[in-house]
């Protein structure tokens, strides 16, 4: 079972709480974003190579992002 999915079944879990971890995420997302471009920049890389190698991990956060909203969503429809 994934951290995902094991946040998921967790009962107790409120809106309040899962928009807390979206929040964190997407600062990780945008934070991973920022620094992987500074470091790039140093290094004298291109950014296309260098976001080109980043995508999938954007890909597996975006794709976190939307099933968090998706819980989020669910458990505000439910109070």
């Amino acid at each position: 079972m994934d951290e995902t999915s094991e946040f998921t079944t967790n009962n107790n879990v409120t809106a309040q709480d899962v928009a807390e971890v979206i929040a964190e995420l997407e600062q990780y997302r945008e934070r991973l974003i920022q620094e992987t471009t500074e470091t790039a920049k140093r290094a004298k890389l291109m950014r296309v190579n260098v976001m080109a190698k980043l995508e999938p991990e954007l890909t597996k956060i975006d794709s976190a992002l939307q099933e968090l909203r998706n819980q989020q969503a669910a458990l505000s429809a439910s109070n």
